[in-house]
């Protein structure tokens, strides 16, 4: 393959089921560029031997935002909250993050993007915090205001991955737009960081080059704070590291 001057990452799309169309918020895409990436969308019809070659292709995956997972997919009915599903898109993010993590690719969470990470790996989420996770004090997991603005605070773990690239921060104010949440962690994550009332906020694999999922929306937020603007640029540096 011909050296690229940037490292090229795959983004998975959303996809409506009413009509079948596929999308992507530019906000990801203008992100990864400003980190000094090349991002390419991702296919959802696409057979597993020509996922495996994007897999060679492609330097880095971020499994974006979008609806919510099959209850399936972690052994649960469905719960009468639960919102739309997309069994193309469950299955395509369940092959790839297999193809991905096979090959030691950088990777990285967004929300869905998180909880797909934790279910493909054995664990599992919450199908609605508001009735099945109770707390003193309801944090606005569902951003009552403009996605730049933040809605609530997530304390990060030292030690973690994100107390990293933070630069050591142990609060860090974050938007929020979110119904499920990762609730038992699957082997080999850990949590780096919580909201006020428990929720864990980013999941992170220390024994893998490069594996992380935030629960809010950082691809908003890069533009005025520092530390989503690092985590891009951590993730784009990995997936340049993966290039030789």
């Amino acid at each position: 393959m011909t050296n690229l001057s940037r490292p090229l990452i795959g983004l998975t799309p959303s996809h409506n089921t009413e009509n079948d169309d596929l999308s992507l918020r530019p906000t990801y895409v203008r992100a990864l560029r400003a980190a000094g990436a090349l991002p390419v969308i991702l296919p959802l019809e696409i057979s597993r031997k020509e996922l495996s070659e994007l897999a060679d292709l492609c330097h880095g995956f971020l499994f974006t935002g979008g609806p919510d997972p099959h209850p399936f997919l972690w052994g649960e009915e469905v719960h009468e909250n639960c919102g739309t599903i997309s069994a193309k898109r469950d299955q395509m993010e369940m092959d790839l993050l297999s193809e991905a993590m096979s090959r030691k690719k950088p990777i990285l969470g967004i929300c869905r993007g998180a909880q797909i990470i934790n279910i493909g790996l054995g664990g599992d989420i919450y199908q609605d915090i508001k009735s099945q996770y109770s707390c003193e004090f309801p944090i606005a997991h569902t951003q009552p205001a403009a996605y730049a603005i933040p809605s609530h605070h997530v304390s990060i773990a030292e030690g973690s991955r994100l107390f990293e690239i933070s630069g050591g921060l142990q609060k860090l104010a974050v938007n929020s737009c979110h119904h499920q949440a990762v609730r038992r962690l699957a082997p080999g994550l850990s949590a780096g960081a919580f909201a006020p009332d428990g929720i864990i906020e980013e999941i992170e694999m220390t024994a893998y080059p490069f594996l992380m999922g935030v629960q809010w929306h950082p691809e908003y937020l890069w533009e005025s704070d520092e530390t989503s603007s690092r985590l891009f640029q951590a993730f784009v540096e990995a997936c340049r590291n993966s290039q030789f």
